[in-house]
């Protein structure tokens, strides 16, 4: 039993070794920097640096062009993120978007119920852990605020400042934040919310999109936007932020199709992350034991995080309670004419209002979940020397770097040779371009931001027109005519 305890307690450690080299990688190579760091940050808001604003963006792009240009029937919008507060009280936000916390009276630290449950789990054995987590589920699903307080003190969870078992009650904590509209705040008229989701934009637009662009049911509305929530403990890096960006397609359907439509989205969106080149051990379908107000049924995508499976995407049957709310509280209608036959009476169907399938991605949890899989410590050492090297292993389609060019000296006309490249490529994806230090630091520098593909010129490049590619994951080199570079790279950036 210790053998074992022991074991889960390394493994434990290990992911949180990874998880800290991970954010020290972002740091120092330019992808993810604390906000503000310079006076002192903001908690858990983070700023994209220049390679990890690309990596996000390939990332967006990619989900984008899955969504609407793959698809015929999906168009996409760019909702604002001020809506007017009634948006917030029909979808009942303003009622119901909360979650139960609890405060420690020695520390004044307040805690997500869940998370503090969840951080004590973390240092279970896997069994007494699952039996937890599956008590905790069961007590939210109830609402059994008094449960939770049992559980917590039952279990002597501590608070990490005070180091103490004395909680208050648990209470529920609302997560939009507020702010006046207008020149003049004087009460609750001037009263709106930074969106807590995008989703809400659709659904007011609904009518907009459906009548300008004749779209027939089955259709979708995509949309990529901040959103922002007020959470009580956000951590775990980019996984849990204060303001992120969401990627969301609501799909309307006829009534009483939302079951085979639900599992078609299930399938088509694990076949999009599949297609990222992760493989599949790494995800999971996680069912919600506990199902938000508008929903019938409910999953998550789990992905494999070095903190632990979690959430990266969320498919919900939304039901018409989004159209129907927005409709009784806007007094406009929210339907659809379906001039379909129905088989039953040979008429039109006529009026309803649709039924909705939601796909809902964490654009900065994807950049998480892909940094996560790509960051790979390799031991190249060998018996006369030691030596490693870190190399970010990313799709070619999403790294923030395509193509770098690096010509051996800074003379005898080989960085002509290697800008005239440049220029030619520069057009069709990001390239780089470097000549400072040994080819090999240079190398290695590449491999640390997940360039896929380096170009070398040299001497002999000026007498055949070749030049020496270098693949990143293998390390392989190669001699191919200059001419062929460009060709090679877009292939494999389309994953030819």
């Amino acid at each position: 039993m210790l053998y074992r305890f022991t074991n889960y307690l390394c493994a434990v450690m290990a992911n949180e070794n990874t998880l800290q080299n991970i954010i020290s990688h972002c740091k120092e190579y330019g992808f993810i920097f604390q906000s503000s760091e310079i006076y002192d940050g903001l908690s858990a808001v983070y700023d994209y640096g220049q390679y990890g604003a690309e990596l996000k963006k390939n990332i967006r792009d990619y989900w984008w062009k899955s969504m609407t240009q793959m698809h015929e029937n999906i168009v996409g919008i760019d909702a604002a993120i001020f809506m007017h507060p009634t948006v917030w009280k029909a979808s009942g936000h303003v009622d119901n978007f909360s979650d139960p916390m609890i405060d420690n009276k020695d520390s004044q630290k307040r805690y997500r119920v869940d998370h503090l449950i969840e951080g004590f789990a973390d240092t279970l054995e896997a069994d007494k852990k699952d039996a937890l987590l599956a008590q905790m589920d069961t007590l939210l699903a109830a609402n059994d605020f008094d449960g939770l307080k049992l559980l917590i003190e039952t279990n002597k969870m501590k608070c990490s400042i005070s180091g103490t078992c004395n909680w208050t009650d648990v209470r529920q904590f609302n997560l939009m934040f507020k702010t006046e509209f207008g020149a003049v705040a004087d009460g609750e008229d001037n009263t709106v919310y930074l969106r807590p989701e995008t989703a809400q934009g659709i659904f007011v637009n609904f009518l907009n999109v459906q009548k300008t662009g004749r779209m027939k049911i089955p259709f979708g509305i995509a949309q990529v936007g901040k959103a922002f929530r007020n959470e009580i403990v956000a951590r775990q890096f980019i996984f849990r932020m204060r303001e992120f960006e969401q990627m969301e397609m609501q799909y309307f359907i006829k009534p009483g199709t939302q079951k085979q439509w639900y599992d078609y989205w299930k399938e088509t969106r694990m076949k999009w992350h599949l297609s990222l080149g992760i493989p599949a051990s790494k995800y999971r379908f996680h069912d919600h034991v506990k199902l938000a107000h508008y929903a019938d049924a409910a999953c998550d995508i789990e992905f494999d995080f070095p903190i632990g499976f979690k959430e990266v995407e969320g498919i919900h049957s939304r039901t018409d309670f989004d159209l129907t709310q927005h409709s009784k509280f806007s007094g406009k209608k929210m339907q659809y004419f379906d001039n379909d036959l129905d088989e039953a009476t040979g008429k039109p169907i006529g009026n309803y209002i649709p039924y909705v399938i939601e796909t809902s991605i964490g654009l900065d949890r994807t950049v998480m979940m892909v940094l996560s899989e790509a960051y790979t410590l390799e031991d190249l050492s060998t018996p006369e020397k030691k030596d490693d090297r870190v190399v970010l292993k990313f799709p070619a389609m999403l790294a923030p770097i395509k193509l770098a060019v690096l010509p051996l000296l800074k003379k005898d006309g080989l960085p002509e040779i290697a800008r005239a490249l440049m220029t030619e490529c520069k057009p069709h994806f990001n390239c780089f371009y470097e000549e400072k230090d040994a080819i090999g630091k240079r190398y290695r520098r590449q491999d640390a931001i997940g360039t896929p593909f380096c170009v070398t010129i040299d001497h002999q490049t000026k007498e055949d027109q070749t030049v020496t590619i270098r693949y990143r994951d293998s390390m392989q080199q190669e001699r191919i005519p200059i001419a062929q570079v460009r060709a090679l790279v877009q292939s494999k950036i389309m994953g030819v």
